[in-house]
């Protein structure tokens, strides 16, 4: 295959690169006190390497700030286990309730997920006046703020109610007290269940039908991404899939790579919606490189199952390119994050480069991170500059060869648009025209080999 130069990339990104910032004016911030639970038992922590709690209540305060709330202080406590009551100790939560009132934050964000019975619990302890909040809760709540598609919007809103559907107890707790308490109990009866209790049901019911009606719509939206790449197979595109941890620098290298516009900011999930652009490598050729949401530890399970459609694009690529900011500290554990989830989506076995990003922001005096040395067989690039990206897209082609089949074939000549697909999209190593039709030796990409095997 003719090779041509891809330096055209090199030193216009930072001009394609795209960033707009919103900032909510007119409505007054949220103040939020984080809270942070140190486990002695580790096996407490379902990662296989917990992160230190210093560094999780860092990302939590950074989630916070995404969704517009202002932190205004934290507290840490060690623990072997969660308290079944107030997962942290009831002690300690009276405690964040005197801090709250002293620092006047009106939201407790804890940076574990809470169960139904934690939230009730600490809502009396904090008392009505103050919003509580999990990491999960307050994911779901940027997700729902930065989905832009209606796909997004489907997938956000089916998540949200999977996760508030079994915490639906707060809002008529004060109906069931009017009825003398059995309107809640097994032995309440028939004909003696309270008005709270009916209304609740009533919601439960409501939201069943909402989550079926989401799913069903889900579907569908699976369908059509099936039958899309269905199509793309056709024509034979390669397609490479870039994911990593959020804000890692995947939406930048796809602006980058295609002088694309998708919306770039400094903060936590600022792009949820999957784009695709053609990327032309450096042989001439052409594959598809899709942007993807991302990761991030303690990923609700919620999103990873209502985000099932977007994310089978990552499970079918070719070729992963996992993007890794290796200025940050904790980027040994932000790579293991994404090989988690994407072990979650059956994508643990799928062709991996690793694209070590943000390198313009290294120190030369520093030396090279930890997670550059550990990953050294992948490629090191700049997003912002284009530094290292040719590099990367020969890397990208080799390893979409390497996966290419070897086929040895005879055309007959009414068929010579599979001749020309061979030509545009296969490697070519014999080429002979007989009496019956053209003979072809080479490789051609395993999505298309079937064309040509069944010759």
């Amino acid at each position: 295959m003719r090779r041509t130069s891809a330096s055209h990339l090199v030193g216009n990104c930072k001009e394609r690169t795209i960033t707009r910032t919103t900032e909510l004016t007119g409505l007054p911030q949220e103040r939020a006190f984080l809270v942070g639970a140190d486990w002695k038992d580790q096996g407490a922590d379902l990662s296989a390497e917990p992160w230190p709690v210093e560094e999780s209540l860092t990302e939590l305060a950074q989630l916070a700030r995404t969704a517009g709330i202002a932190v205004v202080g934290q507290v840490i406590q060690r623990l072997d286990r969660p308290n079944p009551a107030t997962f942290i100790g009831s002690g300690k939560a009276e405690e964040v309730a005197e801090r709250i009132a002293a620092l006047n934050a009106d939201t407790v964000i804890f940076d574990d997920e809470l169960s139904p019975r934690h939230q009730r619990e600490l809502e009396k302890v904090l008392g009505d006046e103050v919003k509580l909040l999990d990491r999960t809760s307050l994911i779901l709540d940027i997700f729902a703020q930065h989905a832009r598609t209606r796909e997004g919007a489907l997938q956000v809103e089916l998540a949200q109610y999977e996760y508030r559907l079994p915490r639906l107890t707060r809002a008529w707790t004060h109906l069931v007290r009017q009825s003398g308490g059995r309107a809640g109990g097994a032995t309440g009866g028939v004909g003696v269940r309270g008005p709270g209790e009916t209304q609740l049901e009533t919601d439960r019911q409501v939201i069943g039908k909402r989550i079926v009606q989401l799913r069903r719509e889900l579907e569908e939206v699976r369908a059509h991404r099936s039958r899309y790449r269905e199509r793309r197979r056709k024509f034979g595109l390669p397609t490479v899939a870039i994911v990593g941890y959020t804000n890692a620098g995947k939406s930048t290298l796809l602006n980058c790579l295609a002088d694309a516009d998708v919306l770039v900011e400094d903060k936590l999930f600022a792009t949820l919606d999957p784009t695709t652009r053609r990327v032309s490598l450096p042989s001439g050729g052409v594959a598809l490189f899709t942007d993807t949401v991302g990761f991030i530890q303690k990923l609700p399970t919620q999103l990873v199952a209502a985000f099932r459609a977007t994310l089978e694009e990552v499970a079918e690529a070719d070729l992963l390119l996992h993007v890794v900011d290796v200025t940050h500290p904790q980027a040994m554990r932000q790579v293991e994050a994404v090989r988690q989830t994407l072990a979650e989506i059956g994508a643990a076995d799928s062709p991996v480069l690793y694209v070590l990003n943000k390198l313009d922001q290294l120190s030369d005096s520093e030396g090279a991170p930890i997670v550059m040395r550990e990953y050294a067989e992948g490629v090191a690039i700049s997003a912002l500059t284009g530094q290292g990206i040719e590099a990367m897209l020969s890397r990208v082609e080799e390893l979409l060869e390497t996966q290419m089949v070897r086929v040895d074939v005879l055309v007959p000549y009414r068929m010579g648009e599979l001749v020309d697909l061979f030509h545009r999209r296969g490697l070519i190593e014999q080429e002979d025209y007989t009496a019956e039709g053209t003979r072809l030796v080479g490789r051609v990409p395993r999505a298309l080999a079937g064309r040509f095997q069944t010759l």
